[in-house]
């Protein structure tokens, strides 16, 4: 499978690679994105299948529903309403998110879970 992310900025990009395989590209809209910003995105996933992992405020909706609009055929992972944002998404609930949408062979566990602790 080829995959490819895509976030609001280089925080939630810089959270999420603490978890996933380096081979995984994360790519950042770096807040709203504009036309320009859309098909720069659009060519740098090129065929891989998106997965869209956004803040859970308003901000992060809408930027969620314009890259729905782009990639309709995208996942959407979602962060816990609680959490303030992706960037401060505890590495345990992304690993968590990652394996419910199917991801488990790109996720970097840390070794208390290779140890069973």
């Amino acid at each position: 499978m080829d995959i490819a992310i895509i976030v609001e900025g280089k925080n939630d990009k810089s959270r999420i690679r603490r978890v996933l395989d380096e081979s995984v590209p994360i790519f950042c809209t770096f807040g709203t994105p504009g036309t320009v910003q859309l098909e720069k995105l659009r060519k740098q996933v090129g065929d891989k299948d998106v997965y869209i992992f956004t803040d859970n405020d308003s901000s992060g909706k809408r930027i969620r529903g314009i890259l729905r609009d782009l990639f309709p055929d995208a996942e959407h992972i979602y962060t816990r309403r609680g959490y303030p944002g992706v960037e401060h998404t505890p590495e345990d609930y992304l690993i968590e998110q990652f394996e419910k949408a199917g991801l488990e062979s790109y996720i970097q566990y840390p070794v208390k879970y290779e140890e069973g602790i």
